[in-house]
């Protein structure tokens, strides 16, 4: 990564797992990191004092980003405790295996909400704070390679992976006028504690499918 010292960065779902992993590696590229939870406030901690042990600057902040306000009072308190924003990663979501028959509007909803609206809130808040500041800024949202090849039992996860993807390149198209980046990552399966419970099958699969 670049240097980013200076540079304030605020990672929604940064508690545990590829949140975790990507707030340690911007404070490792000298970046001051708001490490959001909802309810990982343990982890959250630990993610915090392991960059404090290396060097780094890093505050813990909850939020409930299922709604709206929700996510606008992250941003702003990710603005307040440095004065600006500059890169927001959205890496909150959550992956359930339900097969299709049988899935819920409910349960549809709930998959959507988690990994696509608060996404599209976070970004719209935090693009407000970062189109009127010197170097504008960066939005990366971590989508998933099931937005182009879904698996069995995540029709909801996967239709949502890939509006998440669309979502960027619409708000590429309008933000980059603004000094704004808005891109995608989209990572294969990546181990976490539980995994092998929550997916058996995902976890067993041969690597590549």
């Amino acid at each position: 990564m670049p240097g980013l010292g200076g540079r304030i960065a605020l990672v929604t779902g940064a508690s545990g797992g590829i949140g975790a992993g990507i707030a340690v590696r911007f404070a490792e590229a000298g970046a001051a990191v708001v490490v959001h939870y909802r309810r990982g406030q343990a982890r959250a901690r630990e993610v915090v004092e392991r960059i404090g042990r290396s060097g780094g600057e890093a505050v813990a902040v909850a939020a409930d980003l299922a709604e709206e306000e929700g996510c606008r009072e992250l941003v702003r308190a990710a603005q307040a405790w440095r004065g600006r924003l500059d890169c927001l990663v959205n890496s909150a979501g959550v992956q359930p295996v339900r097969e299709l028959p049988g899935m819920t509007a409910a349960q549809w909803r709930e998959v959507a909400e988690a990994n696509v609206t608060s996404a599209f809130c976070c970004t719209q808040a935090a693009a407000e704070v970062m189109a009127g500041q010197d170097g504008g800024g960066s939005v990366t949202h971590i989508a998933s390679i099931e937005g182009t090849n879904p698996a069995a039992g995540h029709a909801h996860y996967s239709a949502s992976k890939a509006a998440l993807i669309m979502f960027a390149r619409s708000a590429a198209l309008e933000y980059g006028p603004r000094g704004i980046r808005v891109n995608t990552v989209s990572p294969g399966l990546v181990d976490r504690p539980g995994l092998s419970d929550d997916w058996p099958e995902g976890a067993a699969a041969p690597l590549g499918q």
